[in-house]
């Protein structure tokens, strides 16, 4: 069980901290439907602040626990850090955009409900924020990637 742990141990604080960010967004995008609600009828494009400000939120949080604790980030330095920020916000944006969409064609024009289709959204977003910071944004250096390897077999030969 413990090999299995550490063998999945970044996918397992993935589910753990994107259930945490799908928490952080889904509260500030519920209480400002309910607060908002019948102006979002009559306003839809609140429906879509509502999104923007849950979202900032939320990858605020994913940010900062993805770094430190899911994928280990040993960036140091401020021009390596803000590259990795402008990433980890670029791939947000785009997985945003998926949301936005979504929302739009369903709620906004379609007039289905705003609930059902902001956690359908949620899965796809977060699947597609999974693969955009493993592969993209916080993926390892051939020479970190090297390092850990021979960490690990060191470990596996005591």
């Amino acid at each position: 069980m413990l090999e299995f742990l550490k063998k999945h141990k970044s996918v397992i604080l993935y589910i753990i901290f994107g259930g945490m960010t799908t928490v952080i967004d889904w509260s500030v995008s519920f209480l400002l439907y309910y607060f908002w609600g019948e102006a979002i009828d009559a306003t839809p494009i609140l429906l879509h602040g509502a999104n923007v400000i849950a979202w900032v939120a939320a990858v605020t949080f994913a940010y900062v626990t993805n770094r430190i604790w899911v994928f280990e980030s040993k960036r140091r330095g401020f021009i390596p850090i803000v590259c990795e920020i402008a990433a980890f916000a670029g791939g947000r944006v785009l997985t945003l955009l998926l949301q936005e969409a979504i929302m739009g064609v369903f709620c906004t024009w379609l007039g289905l409900n705003e609930y059902l289709f902001k956690i359908i959204a949620a899965v796809l977003v977060v699947i597609l924020n999974y693969f955009i910071s493993k592969l993209l944004v916080f993926r390892k250096t051939r020479r970190e990637a090297a390092a850990e390897a021979e960490a690990s077999q060191a470990d596996k030969s005591v």
